[in-house]
């Protein structure tokens, strides 16, 4: 079962948005910014916000390696094996 996000009317926001902001701390989720009953905005922390555009990035390579294998480009797993181990191999000497 989904979990509401917690919502909070911009009004509650501007009279104490430390409050808001010390509750994003200690929270993965975001927090929606209501105007007039509506949803106006999400407010996230910086941790969460990070994770998920390393998340988003990660998956748009995945998608790209996944085109590029449908359209018969990339690399063998050994060539790939085979530049990774020379690359470690660099960097340690």
């Amino acid at each position: 079962m989904a979990v509401l996000p917690e919502m909070v009317p911009v009004s509650d926001l501007r009279q104490d948005a430390a409050a808001t902001l010390k509750r994003l701390e200690h929270s993965r989720d975001p927090i929606v910014i209501t105007q007039r009953g509506r949803a106006a905005a999400i407010l996230m922390g910086i941790e969460a916000y990070e994770r998920g555009e390393e998340e988003r990035l990660l998956l748009r390579r995945l998608v790209k390696g996944d085109q590029e294998i449908q359209s018969g480009q990339g690399h063998s797993l050994e060539e790939v094996l085979g530049e990774a181990e020379a690359f470690l191999h660099r960097e340690s000497a």
